[in-house]
């Protein structure tokens, strides 16, 4: 494994060094980008200059999906490389349009706006498009799934948003550039991608970088990423940040997602669905090692919860059911939307890692939102660096190393005004464990001094059919607030598993 770890490591850093001398021949670097946003956070914000004409945000949403761009079109494609790039067209819900450009050995060059790149279907607006207009974003194609054709491995569209696939994967949740003051009251801000920079690769590259420029009303930012399609695909972050004011709650290397119900849903919504969520929770590993799991859910109130972790060693947002029959949605197909894994460069300090779920009524919503604030607001007239790996996967069985949770189920149990908890624990050394094993269930409640709640009974059984172990506790709240509870699986002194997270709204 090891030997595999390090070769991998080896051909990411050999690609890195390619596409950077590349950059480098053109004279364009994140260096000179970075001036470039420094220079942006000097100045006044406009984006006057960027504007979509009003009659294209009035299209339906069948007219906007009708625009094609025609593959023939696309950047590299006559190349005989691997990677080509497509666009596309804005309106609808795209306002704004980005500036493109394409860098090699010769210099930058701009990419210039065509209607003809597009096929308009059926609509009958094309002779009204402008010459001039611009494209909102674009995609990354290459021969991901079969060498016989180029799938789309990554999507940058809409203000500082982008996603991407493994493998094995559809689309599900997105990243985020930067996230300013998300679930607060004076509202949040969404800064945009207003420019890219597309490093052309050679023939035989495994990788490409992109250079982005950032800018919103309170902050700009240079960014360089590199894509390394596959299983995982791995998006390689590197930042450059500047402000023009103080932003209260700066969110690093933020993920979107959606969650409608699922299985620890106590609320009745009539679908035919027995769940429906494009990730089931979020995963922290902290810098101590203790590795947490917090089951995600579509609460009645906007719920935020924080994490203490500093410097952590990753996060994420993962998709962990991957059985179809839990979903039942031929179009969806929620068991393959991929989990992603952020894992920080370097040391950030202290700050916590923010979730915030969004009550919603249907699944067209994208209403989790998870990222790591710095404990220290970040200050205008200073650089503020962050680099961090983004993977889109399916399952990493060595996250966490031990037992994970798999299962969490909720009814009002057998106690009067109690709360029953079933909570499903799997991994290849729980289930090597024999049945008359004795693994202690470990809860806590709130802060610990049985102010909130009383845990009134407990039991830890072997799973006969999945080989895992199953927690099952109740507990009785004595407050109506909401408070946190966390549990784990202990055999001996040792942890053998993940620990639990939960949020009790009585």
């Amino acid at each position: 494994m090891q030997t595999t770890v390090t070769r991998a490591t080896r051909i990411l850093a050999l690609a890195a060094l390619l596409l950077a001398r590349a950059a480098g021949a053109a004279g364009f670097d994140l260096d000179a980008l970075a001036k470039r946003a420094q220079a942006l956070a000097a100045a006044g914000y406009d984006d006057s200059g960027d504007r979509v004409p009003d009659w294209l945000l009035e299209i339906s949403y069948d007219q906007w999906r009708d625009i094609r761009f025609r593959p023939e079109k696309a950047l590299w494609k006559q190349g005989g490389g691997r990677f080509s790039v497509q666009l596309f067209h804005p309106g609808l819900f795209y306002n704004r349009v980005v500036k493109l450009n394409v860098v090699d050995a010769t210099g930058v060059h701009p990419v210039p706006f065509s209607p003809g790149t597009f096929d308009y279907g059926g609509n009958d607006f094309a002779s009204r498009v402008p010459q001039d207009l611009g494209y909102a974003g674009l995609r990354l194609h290459y021969p991901l799934k079969t060498e016989k054709y180029q799938d789309e491995v990554i999507v940058f569209l809409g203000a500082s948003y982008f996603r991407a696939v493994g493998k094995r994967e559809v689309f599900g949740l997105s990243a985020r550039g930067l996230a300013i003051d998300t679930a607060l009251s004076s509202g949040e801000e969404f800064p945009r991608f207003r420019e890219f920079w597309l490093v052309r690769p050679s023939p035989d590259a495994p990788a490409v970088e992109f250079y982005a420029l950032l800018d919103g009303p309170r902050a700009t930012g240079a960014y360089r990423f590199t894509v390394h399609p596959g299983e995982p695909t791995r998006v390689q972050v590197e930042s450059r940040l500047f402000f023009r004011e103080p932003v209260q709650q700066l969110g690093i290397a933020p993920l979107t997602s959606m969650f409608f119900h699922g299985e620890n849903t106590r609320r009745f919504l009539e679908d035919y669905r027995p769940e429906i969520h494009d990730s089931d929770g979020l995963l922290v590993a902290s810098a101590t090692g203790e590795w947490i799991w917090r089951p995600l859910d579509n609460p009645e109130e906007l719920s935020v919860s924080s994490f203490q972790a500093p410097s952590p060693r990753g996060f994420g947002l993962l998709q962990r059911d991957r059985d179809f029959d839990h979903y039942q949605d031929f179009e969806t197909r929620a068991e393959r939307r991929p989990s992603v894994w952020v894992a920080p460069k370097g040391e950030w300090g202290p700050g916590r890692i923010t979730l915030v779920e969004i009550p919603t009524r249907d699944d067209t919503n994208d209403n989790v939102v998870v990222f790591w604030v710095p404990k220290t607001p970040l200050q205008p007239g200073t650089e503020h660096r962050f680099a961090y790996d983004l993977d889109w996967y399916d399952d990493d069985p060595n996250q966490p190393p031990g037992g994970r949770t798999v299962s969490t189920r909720v009814d009002r149990g057998t106690v009067e005004d109690g709360y029953r908890f079933v909570i499903d624990f799997e991994g290849q050394a729980l289930e090597r464990l024999p049945a008359e094993t004795v693994l202690e269930g470990v809860i806590t409640i709130g802060s610990g001094d049985g102010s909130e709640a009383t845990v009134v009974e407990q039991q830890v059984v072997k799973n006969p059919v999945t080989g895992g172990w199953r927690l099952v506790f109740q507990v009785q709240p004595k407050t109506r607030d909401a408070f946190d509870i966390r549990a784990f699986l202990r055999k001996g002194t040792d942890a053998s598993t993940e620990t639990w997270s939960y949020v009790l709204h009585p």
